[in-house]
């Protein structure tokens, strides 16, 4: 079952429950999907290309999480935080720390990188092995942990 299928489901499931905030957050990412179809001139997305939007969708959402926790918004902040988990329920499940580290571990082997100026290569090498499955700063901090 296609992500589009799922989440026409669970949007059905939420207007029986009368759950008005997953309606409007499944409602958000159905729409991004489908834009990002239409932006591609697919009819159907790649499980890549819905994972990068997904990835998109809870990148902006924790960006706003924190904007709006700096300016003291609980309002806002709780609203986003309930989306977040259920934008979550459609992500893989991510990588732990050590699953990370031995990923990276292998990655900077196979690029001989040794320093932190061979940075760009690793992440550029890492970041499609672990595109959904972890968060871009996690494995940024981890990289240059492993290589400084």
């Amino acid at each position: 079952m296609s992500l589009l299928e799922r989440l026409n489901k669970d949007i059905i499931q939420a207007m029986k429950n009368k759950e008005k905030d997953k309606l409007t957050t499944f409602r958000m990412l159905k729409s991004s999907l489908q834009n990002e179809a239409i932006k591609l001139g697919k009819q159907e997305l790649s499980e890549e290309e819905e994972l990068t939007v997904l990835s998109r969708e809870m990148k902006q959402r924790k960006d706003s999480l924190q904007e709006f926790d700096k300016a003291g918004r609980d309002d806002l902040v709780e609203k986003l935080r309930m989306e977040l988990s259920y934008v979550k329920a459609y992500m893989p499940k991510q990588l732990s720390e050590e699953e990370l580290m031995t990923i990276i571990s292998e990655t900077i082997a196979v690029i001989g990188a040794s320093s932190k100026a061979d940075m760009g290569k690793v992440m550029a090498a890492l970041m499609p092995k672990v595109k959904g499955k972890a968060d871009g700063s996690l494995v940024n901090k981890l990289v240059q942990q492993h290589l400084s």
